[in-house]
Formats: structure tokens, sequence, C-alpha cells
């Protein structure tokens, strides 16, 4: 079993006024629409093999973190659209350089009053070594994505 200092878990919660359901969609069966919300944070999503919205398809992410174009490859793990509850684990790329596993998952939860959702993000990983940080930039990443994502689910039609 690995270190302590070696494992770790970040979560976040962003609320954002689009419904769990149209959250859940974006991120389950239309991750190749995100570029389209936010195209300064994603440049493409390119599904690899199988379809979106199954479990053990894998895609690759193309997004811009800590000022570089970086991309991520990802396989399905879990899709639960009762609880609008998706993870991906991180199986090549850019991350794979300083992880020894990377696991995500985002869930939309509706807010106890009114409408609207809250975003939970999970970041599940095992640095390579301790020399590597935590991604707390990635985990804002995915907070400023939730956010745009929203306002592009919003937005007047």
């Amino acid at each position: 079993m690995a270190s302590s200092a070696l494992t770790g878990k970040l979560e976040a919660d962003v609320e954002i006024k689009a419904s769990p359901e149209q959250f859940h969609d974006m991120f389950a069966n239309k991750l190749h629409h995100v570029p389209h919300a936010a195209n300064d944070k994603v440049q493409r999503c390119d599904l690899h093999e199988g379809e979106w919205g199954k479990v053990g398809t894998v895609f690759n992410f193309h997004y811009f973190h800590d000022g570089k174009d970086k991309v991520a490859k990802e396989v399905v793990e879990a899709v639960d659209p009762d609880k609008n509850l998706v993870t991906f684990r991180v199986i090549d790329g850019d991350l794979m350089k300083e992880y020894k596993s990377f696991l995500l998952t985002l869930q939309a939860l509706p807010k106890s009053e009114g409408s609207g959702s809250i975003v939970h993000w999970t970041f599940e990983y095992e640095k390579l070594h301790e020399g590597v940080d935590h991604p707390e930039t990635l985990l804002q990443l995915g907070v400023d994505l939730s956010k745009d994502i929203d306002a592009h689910l919003t937005q007047a039609k």
C-alpha cells in the first residue's frame, strides 16, 4: 500500500443554476460539447472508443491548465443517471507523468432550497513521488469549468 503522503483526495462544491439532470447530461452524454461552453479551458474532446454515456468509453480530453495545453486520455468508469453521477479514470496523458492513478467523480445534486444544483467534484489520486503537488489548481479548473457550463446551459436560447 502506498504511503499516505502519496495518496490524496480533494473535493469541491460549486453552486449552479442548471438542473442536476442538465449538468449530468453534459458530462455523461455530451462531453464533446464542453469546448462550446468553455473554449478557453477545453479545446476539444475526442471519442476514442465506445459511445458517449456508456461505461468503458475512452476519450481524449484536450484542456488548458497552468498555462499549458494538456491532454488526458480517460475511460468512463461509472454513469448513474439516477444520482446524476459520472466517474472518469485517467489512463494516459499529462497527468500520468505525475500521478500513478487519477479518478474524477462529478455528481450534481439538487439544491435544498430553490432551483439549481450543487456540483460535487472529487479527485482521488496517487502521486508518483512526494515532489508532485496536490492537484488544487486542477480542481479549481473543474470549478471554473462548472460555472462556464452552467452559463452555457442556462443562457436564453
